[in-house]
């Protein structure tokens, strides 16, 4: 009897690589292991991080709230990173979570695309669903509505079906389904919206008025540029320490942040 022959998805899921924010996490756990850091002991900072792992000050961001979750370190806002009491050997981190940055990278580049070919086939009844939309988009962040951007996601989707395709529809979905359901993202974002991070209506708006004059060139640039800003905005919400404040442009984050603009 011929042995049973294991699909490609099934190989890909037992060989696949760990993402980069859980291998610097691991990295980061065997800093602290190795050097021997005790419960309440303070990391280096985060540039000094990067600088040590060769990775972006992203990353490292990603990796400290991906231990953060787990209960290995605390982040003490204007403080620093602490090490906490913590049991060696534990299971570590999913391989199923995906950081805010590569997520909202992709978006950049699938939703750019998406919009330049709903600018070309977008219906009247679809330009006035998102100009509900961004109503309710102001209604939202004027009355500080904790809605997880319920309005932000109806704008993105409505132009998503308007590419009249449902691969990129599904695609789209399953980008927004990464973005509710991964912890780390989740958790990214909630400290970016406590430091008061709320979707931009005039950035929004400036993709709408490209749709409505159905220029796909324009569509295409506003959504991407509105992308890049939130990687922007989501960097300066989330600075673990308040003295390095967003402010150093010569970063890896920013040289990451540049290249992505470029192929974008």
């Amino acid at each position: 009897m011929k042995g049973k022959v294991k699909s490609p998805r099934s190989t890909e899921r037992h060989t696949r690589e760990p993402r980069l924010y859980q291998q610097v996490a691991e990295k980061l756990l065997g800093l602290i292991e190795r050097e021997k850091y005790e419960p309440g002991m303070r990391l280096p900072a985060e540039r000094e991080l990067a600088t040590m792992l060769g990775v972006s000050r992203p990353t490292i961001r990603e990796a400290v709230i991906a231990l953060e979750l787990e209960h290995y370190v605390e982040v003490r806002m204007g403080s620093g990173v602490y090490v906490l009491d913590y049991k060696k050997g534990r299971s570590r981190f999913s391989d199923q979570d995906v950081g805010p940055f590569e997520l909202t990278e992709a978006r950049a580049l699938f939703e750019g695309e998406a919009v330049a070919l709903a600018a070309t086939m977008i219906t009247d009844e679809q330009l006035a669903q998102l100009a509900e939309s961004l109503d309710e988009m102001v209604e939202e962040n004027a009355h500080g509505i904790d809605s997880h951007e319920v309005a932000d996601k109806k704008f993105h989707m409505i132009i998503a079906q308007a590419t009249n395709n449902s691969a990129i529809l599904a695609t789209i979905e399953s980008l927004w389904g990464m973005r509710e359901s991964s912890a780390l993202t989740a958790s990214t974002l909630q400290k970016a919206r406590n430091s008061g991070l709320k979707p931009s209506v005039e950035q929004h708006r400036d993709i709408y008025n490209a749709l409505k004059a159905h220029d796909a060139a324009a569509a295409r640039q506003a959504m991407r540029s509105h992308l890049m800003t939130v990687i922007e905005s989501i960097l300066e919400a989330t600075e673990a320490e308040a003295v390095e404040a967003a402010r150093n442009r010569t970063s890896k984050s920013r040289d990451r942040l540049n290249l992505t603009k470029a192929i974008v």
